[in-house]
């Protein structure tokens, strides 16, 4: 839960929630707790984790890394051009699991910013999947239908 001070008394501190809700606490409780200051934070990481399917050439990953990288570069206002494309697993020799490691140009204060700036990475992430054609298609299911008479008490 993410709470910002929004007051500090003598026996209790307010915080306030992402949807404005004041919480009271007492400086007692608090004094027991860990306490993270995301002001002083250095910049926020992020990622965007996706599969993609397993015959994917290596070729079309090497072309993602670097159009992601290319539009980190055309984005320094946002992000930090370091950046890291992983391939984490293999899953039923069917799908590549990967991940795509940001850092943004800002702490952990800006919520609603960091936000719109994912979102935005998002999209372009999915407008390069779609340009490569880069899938990911389900294994095939097995489906067994069944013919059921109707129920006679239902008209």
């Amino acid at each position: 839960m993410l709470l910002l001070v929004e007051e500090m008394n003598i026996l209790t501190t307010v915080f306030l929630k992402l949807n404005n809700e004041k919480v009271y606490y007492p400086n007692s409780v608090l004094a027991m707790k860990p306490i993270s200051n995301y002001y002083r934070s250095p910049d926020m990481g992020d990622r965007v984790e996706f599969s993609i399917d397993f015959t994917t050439p290596a070729e079309k990953i090497g072309a993602l890394k670097e159009r992601v990288k290319r539009y980190l570069e055309r984005n320094p206002q946002y992000w930090h051009p370091n950046h890291g494309l992983v391939v984490k697993d293999i899953e039923d020799v069917n799908k590549i699991k990967m991940g795509i490691y940001v850092t943004h140009t800002m702490n952990f204060q800006e919520f609603g910013e960091k936000n719109k700036r994912r979102t935005e990475l998002v999209m372009e992430i999915k407008k390069i999947f779609e340009e490569l054609n880069i899938r990911y298609n389900l294994l095939p299911q097995a489906i067994h239908l069944r013919h059921m008479e109707p129920d006679p008490r239902v008209t």
